[in-house]
């Protein structure tokens, strides 16, 4: 009788810690996956007072717990709570944001949480009831608006979000807190078996691998790999950030470079205090959010700064499509530690991932996941590969936040129209202040052809003449311009029985030369009849088929800045442009219809980011199926100027 009573007496125990960690003992107790619950602990009013009670900010701490009460080993986990009163998250213990955002941070549209430092849950039986390995707890402190005492503020909604567990309708304890069990998806497939040591490698648009090459009690050597995996995806000058957790630095790197070298702050920080004999003279970044460079093309042999490959490309990583050998980065750092983490096998990677370029599409990174270490080839030629001390992979997919604006522009035009449909208002964002200069609302006005030839500021008199000319509307104040660095011309060029052809024009109006740009467009009925393009490379892309890619031909690919006319006190800027024309066949799509708008790409793309499109086609209106003689005369004008 004494081992019953025995496994009664602990399980009670275990019982009573779970009910005074977790917000309700029955959901800890009849929960057989993984606990998610949130409760609201205080609130206080702060200053500034408003007369707005909707604006009225109040201080506010809760704790979110995660229990894992299965019998898998919970690895890498991430719990989605749905904020919704406006909240500004200042504070989060035992975890980061997922998406790599730093804090403090506003989450009044809900987040994803993820561990850290403690990334994986292990089960009660693996641990003999070990709350603080099944477990975690993070503190959480923000404001949020509105919401005064003894209201509370809670979330819409909690929940794990791994994948493959459903989670059932949470249950609220009164009104300052709530929990939620979620459970194995027994129809939910994986490869991945509950006794492996580390998680898979997962896909993403972006990877970036961080790699501990050496490692000795108070630092280590990290190589760290930029891999493009997105057919459309691109980096130019790239910028890459992060948050060192335990106020590591770093002394020295070869393939890249801080945007920023300064030792100020450990030379006069806790680091200068451990350090004492170590010279800060020669320490490259102290910061903890570091931004991080790479280096030209000429550094590539130095054997102090260079010699990694993949490194020294000016921060250019092309997509794989358009050619694999430049679709990764890499360089090597090392990096100084702090106590207690001082030694060899203690290591953690630094968190809140960030890259960015110019003209480059919008990424979000997740965390850092442990995952086997990374093989490479044996150094001394042998056949057998070689593994590095430790590995994480961080994976970041391209994202377009609500209400971005894009970064470039398209305009249609056609054979049988004598206008031009330009760029959209403000298409790549709004000015500032313009109740005296232009309206936002007002739609672009249609251009003569020549139009697309000058700046936005050097068009607004032909335009006017072209109103007048074509009894178009002249709205009452004039429309912002596009406001876009680069813009993209689409002409329908040629229609007759058996094909068709359009003419593709790209203008830069920036300050920055694109070396190797590449276009795509996506034409959902046509791509499958493409034939060729005459002064651009281009092919469909693999595995999509209604997808062609373009780039320069070899040693043309370079569409430079906006540069000073020939007069530049008379004379507008001109744009660097590049143009070439692309035949389709109309045997494999029999039926597309030009005029409705087939002949015109659904999405356009440069240097992979996604351009504004016109919301109307060219309509034939009145004009004869063919070219008017004034519609001809100005487009070999327009092709005579591009081509001097």
């Amino acid at each position: 009788m004494l081992l019953p009573i025995h496994c009664c007496y602990l399980t009670t125990i275990l019982a009573l810690t779970i009910f005074f960690s977790t917000s309700s003992f029955s959901d800890a107790q009849s929960c057989n996956g993984i606990l998610v619950s949130y409760a609201y602990t205080s609130g206080l009013r702060l200053p500034p007072n408003v007369t707005n009670a909707a604006e009225q900010p109040y201080r506010f701490e809760s704790t979110l717990t995660v229990l894992n009460n299965g019998l898998d080993e919970l690895k890498s986990w991430k719990v989605s709570v749905g904020f919704d009163h406006d909240e500004l998250l200042v504070s989060a213990s035992n975890a980061v944001l997922a998406d790599g955002t730093t804090l403090p941070a506003s989450v009044g549209n809900g987040t994803v949480f993820a561990g850290y430092p403690m990334t994986d849950l292990k089960t009660a039986v693996a641990t003999a009831g070990d709350l603080t390995q099944m477990q975690v707890q993070i503190d959480l402190v923000g404001t949020v608006f509105g919401v005064a005492p003894p209201s509370v503020p809670m979330p819409k909604s909690i929940s794990l979000a791994n994948d493959g567990f459903l989670c059932r309708k949470s249950t609220t304890q009164g009104k300052n807190a709530s929990s939620v069990c979620c459970t194995r998806d027994p129809k939910f497939k994986t490869n991945i078996t509950t006794d492996e040591e580390f998680l898979p490698r997962q896909n993403g648009d972006l990877s970036i691998m961080y790699d501990v090459i050496r490692t000795y009690d108070s630092n280590y050597w990290a190589e760290v790999t930029i891999g493009n995996h997105n057919p459309l995806g691109r980096l130019d000058n790239w910028r890459l950030s992060w948050d060192w957790m335990n106020d590591e630095f770093i002394y020295s790197m070869k393939g890249a470079y801080p945007s920023v070298v300064d030792a100020s702050e450990c030379l006069f920080g806790k680091q200068g205090t451990f350090y004492r004999d170590l010279d800060f003279a020669t320490v490259l970044n102290c910061e903890r959010r570091p931004t991080i460079i790479d280096l030209p093309p000429t550094k590539f042999n130095d054997s102090d700064l260079g010699k990694i490959p993949f490194c020294c490309r000016n921060g250019t990583i092309l997509p794989p499509s358009m050619d694999p050998s430049m679709s990764a980065s890499r360089f090597q750092m090392q990096v100084f530690k702090m106590p207690p983490a001082l030694n060899r096998s203690q290591l953690s990677p630094p968190q809140n991932w960030k890259i960015s370029g110019i003209l480059n599409p919008d990424y979000k990174c997740g965390p850092p996941v442990r995952v086997s270490p990374t093989e490479n080839p044996d150094p001394s030629g042998l056949p057998s590969n070689k593994t590095v001390m430790a590995s994480w992979q961080v994976v970041c997919n391209i994202t377009t936040a609500k209400g971005t604006s894009s970064k470039c522009c398209v305009s249609f035009s056609a054979y049988y129209n004598d206008s031009v449909i330009p760029c959209k208002t403000c298409a790549c964002g709004c000015p500032q202040n313009t109740e005296r200069t232009c309206s936002t609302t007002a739609p672009a006005m249609w251009l003569p052809p020549e139009a697309l030839l000058v700046p936005y500021e050097n068009r607004t008199a032909k335009a006017i003449a072209w109103a007048s000319l074509k009894h178009l509307r002249v709205p009452t104040q004039m429309p912002c311009s596009d406001n876009c660095g680069v813009s993209i011309n689409w002409h329908l060029y040629t229609d007759y029985t058996k094909g068709w052809s359009a003419r593709v024009t790209l203008f830069n109006w920036g300050d920055t030369n694109f070396a190797d740009w590449f276009a795509a467009v996506q034409m959902d009925k046509a791509a499958a009849g493409f034939e060729k393009m005459y002064s651009f490379n281009a092919s469909l892309l693999d595995g999509v088929n209604n997808t062609i890619i373009m780039q320069g031909l070899p040693g043309l690919n370079y569409l430079v800045a906006e540069a000073d006319g020939a007069d530049p006190l008379r004379d507008p800027r001109v744009p660097g442009k590049q143009q070439s024309v692309i035949s389709f066949t109309k045997k494999l799509t029999p039926g597309i219809n030009m005029v409705r708008g087939d002949g015109f790409p659904t999405k356009v793309f440069f240097n992979g980011e996604e351009c504004s499109l016109p919301s109307v086609y060219p309509t034939s209106g009145g004009s004869w199926n063919g070219f008017s003689l004034g519609t001809s005369m100005l487009l070999s004008l327009l092709s005579f100027l591009l081509l001097r």
